[in-house]
Formats: structure tokens, sequence, C-alpha cells
């Protein structure tokens, strides 16, 4: 039987990819925001809408 993976042996975090595209709110405005290549969505006034624009952009439309 072979040891469990160690973390460091995926391809990468998985806590790591979802937290690296969110939301953030400025003043009204909820924005769309992604850690990993400075992605920024438009300033949403509903956060429904800005969360759909960071799935939209994790759909394969992130360069990295």
């Amino acid at each position: 039987m072979t040891a469990p993976a160690e973390p460091s042996d995926a391809p990468f975090d998985l806590v790591d990819a979802v937290d690296s595209a969110s939301t953030e709110e400025r003043g009204s405005f909820t924005h769309g925001v992604c850690r990993v290549c400075g992605w920024t969505g438009p300033g949403r006034r509903s956060r429904e809408r800005a969360r759909d624009d960071v799935a939209a952009h994790g759909d394969g439309n992130c360069p990295v």
C-alpha cells in the first residue's frame, strides 16, 4: 500500500484555488477580483451579478 499523498504533491492547493477569485466591495459597488491574474470585474450593485462575473472568469477566462 502506498503512503497518502502529501498536500505539496498536489498540482495546486484547493484552498488557494477557491480563494484566488472572489468579490470585494468598494463603496456602493461590488467587484469580482482574481488574485491570480489581477483581473477586476465591472462594478455591480448586485453582489449576485459580481459573483456571476467571478464564475465566468473562472470558467476558462483566466489566462493563468
